[in-house]
C-alpha cells in the first residue's frame, strides 16, 4: 500500500483567491490586467474583448470583458455573476472568484469566498473606505478568509500621492483588525495602467511591497492536513451484492476535513456507533492513507447502520450533536428571513426540518454594533439566529472548520436558498431569547 509523508499532506500549489470591492471599483479590469499581463489569456480570447472593445467605440481593448461574461453584465458595464477563472504561474496554480460589487448583488461574495483562502478586496482611491467595502470586509471576516489584499485601485486618478494611499490603508486595517481579519497586505495600484498588478509601477517609487501577483504567488497557504479534524460525510452506501463482491459494503463519499487510515477507530454520527477501518479504497485501488479533499470509499469492521447523510469521524474526536444551533448568517434571499420562519437545513450531506426560534441581533456595518431582536433579516443582511432542528446534527463550530461548520437554509416550499450559516460565535452578540411558542407542527 501507498504511504504519504507530512510534507506531501502539506504541500500545495493551489491558491483559491476571491476578488471584491464597491461598484466602479475596477474588480473585473484588475483581474483582466492580472491575466493580461501575466500572459494567462489565449490570442483569440483577447482578439473577441479587443472586437466588443472597438463596437464600444473604446480605444484600447477592455480588459474587464474577460470576466463580464454575461451579455446584461457587458451591456450595463457591471459584474452581476460570479465569474470563476483558472490560471498558472510558473510559481502558483490560481482559482479566481470575481464576485459583483454592486450592493444587490452582495451575498453572490458568499459563494465566491466560502472557499477562499485569500480575498483581495479594492478600494477606488478617490472614495476611500464606503459602506460596501465594510461589508466585504465582514463577510470575509465571517467566512474566515485568512489573507486578506486592500487594493487600493485608480492611484492614477489621485496623482499617485502617497498619502491618498497610506489614510486608506489605516483605516481599513483597523477596521478590520475590529472585525478580526488576522492579516491585511494593502498595495497601491492602477488596475487600467497596470502599475503593480504584475509588474512593479514606475510612478510609486515610495511604495516597496510586493505587485499584487508577486503576493499571491508568495503568500504562505497552509494545508496542514494532520492537525485537522478527519471528518467524512457520506454520499453513498454501496453494496454491489455481485458474484465478485458479495460481501462488499462500503461508505463513499469526499472527505471534507483531516485524515483517515485503515485501523483507525472511528464513530458514526448522529448515531454514536463505534467501528474500526478495515480498508479504504481510493479510484478502485486500496490505500492505507487518505486526506481531504479526495473522495474514498470506507470498509469498517462492523455492519452498523450508516446511511447518506451519517458522518463519520474518528472516535476520540467527535464534535457534539445537538438540535439547537446558534450561528451567524448572511441572508441571501429577496424574501426575508423572521423568527418562526419554518425552514430546510443543509450540513454536509444531510438536510433536516429547521425552525428560526430567535433572530437575536443584526450587525450595522458602520460601526459593527449590534441591533438587537430585528424579528428579520433582509437581502445581504448579516445576523445572529437560533435554530431548532428535528433531528441532531453532529456540528463543529465555523472557527475549527469552515466545511463542516457552515450549512444553508432552503425555502421548504420551492427548493429556494435563503440563508449561508456558520456555526458558533463570530461576533460577540447578546444571549438569545428562545420563543417558545406552539410552531404548528413543526415543534421538535
Amino acid at each position: 500500500m501507498s504511504t504519504i509523508t507530512t510534507e506531501e499532506l502539506s504541500a500545495t500549489t493551489l491558491l483559491r483567491f476571491a476578488t471584491a470591492g464597491s461598484v466602479d471599483d475596477g474588480k473585473s479590469t484588475l483581474v483582466g490586467r492580472l491575466l493580461h499581463d501575466s500572459k494567462s489569456v489565449l490570442a483569440d480570447q483577447l482578439e473577441a474583448v479587443e472586437r466588443a472593445s472597438a463596437s464600444r467605440g473604446q480605444d484600447a481593448p477592455d480588459l474587464a470583458l474577460l470576466t463580464d461574461g454575461l451579455r446584461a453584465e457587458r451591456e450595463q458595464g457591471i459584474t452581476i455573476d460570479v465569474a470563476y477563472r483558472y490560471f498558472a504561474t510558473p510559481r502558483r496554480r490560481f482559482i479566481l472568484a470575481d464576485t459583483p460589487g454592486h450592493v444587490q448583488y452582495t451575498r453572490n461574495m458568499v459563494t465566491g469566498a466560502s472557499t477562499a483562502e485569500l480575498t483581495v478586496i479594492l478600494v477606488d482611491a478617490r472614495n476611500g473606505v464606503v459602506e460596501q467595502t465594510r461589508r466585504h470586509a465582514a463577510i470575509a471576516a465571517l467566512l474566515r478568509v485568512p489573507h486578506v489584499v486592500l487594493a487600493v485601485n485608480k492611484m492614477d486618478l489621485a496623482g499617485y500621492q502617497e498619502p491618498v494611499f497610506a489614510a486608506i490603508a489605516e483605516e481599513f486595517t483597523a477596521y478590520a483588525t475590529e472585525l478580526g481579519v488576522p492579516e491585511v497586505t494593502a498595495i497601491p495600484i492602477s488596475a487600467l495602467v497596470g502599475d503593480n498588478v504584475v509588474d512593479p509601477s514606475a510612478h510609486m517609487d515610495w511604495y516597496g511591497g510586493p505587485t499584487v501577483l508577486e503576493h499571491l504567488e508568495t503568500v504562505p497557504v497552509s494545508h496542514d492536513l494532520t492537525r485537522c479534524h478527519a471528518r467524512l460525510p457520506v454520499q453513498y452506501v454501496i453494496r454491489p451484492q455481485s458474484t465478485e463482491h458479495p460481501d462488499y459494503r462500503g461508505y463513499a463519499g469526499q472527505i471534507a476535513a483531516g485524515t483517515f487510515r485503515v485501523g483507525d477507530e472511528i464513530t458514526v454520527l448522529p448515531s454514536g456507533r463505534s467501528t474500526t477501518i478495515t480498508g479504504i479504497d481510493l479510484l478502485g485501488k486500496p490505500v492505507d492513507v487518505a486526506w481531504t479533499p479526495q473522495s474514498v470509499t470506507l470498509l469498517l469492521a462492523d455492519d452498523i447502520d450508516i446511511s447518506r447523510g451519517d458522518l463519520i469521524v474518528p472516535a476520540k474526536d467527535a464534535p457534539a450533536t445537538t438540535q439547537d444551533l446558534e450561528a451567524t448568517v448572511c441572508h441571501v434571499a429577496d424574501e426575508p428571513l423572521r423568527v418562526g420562519h419554518r425552514v430546510l437545513l443543509k450540513h454536509g450531506t444531510r438536510t433536516v426540518k429547521a425552525i428560526v426560534k430567535d433572530i437575536p441581533s443584526r450587525l450595522t456595518l458602520d460601526d459593527l454594533s449590534l441591533h438587537p431582536h430585528p424579528g428579520r433579516l433582509t437581502a445581504n443582511d448579516i445576523g445572529r439566529v437560533t435554530l431548532r432542528t428535528a433531528e441532531p446534527l453532529p456540528a463543529d463550530t465555523y472557527a475549527d472548520s469552515r466545511r463542516t461548520g457552515s450549512f444553508i437554509l432552503i425555502d421548504p416550499n420551492d427548493g429556494t436558498t435563503l440563508t449561508a450559516g456558520m456555526v458558533g460565535e463570530s461576533f460577540a452578540s447578546p444571549d438569545p431569547v428562545v420563543d417558545e411558542a406552539d410552531d404548528d407542527g413543526w415543534d421538535f
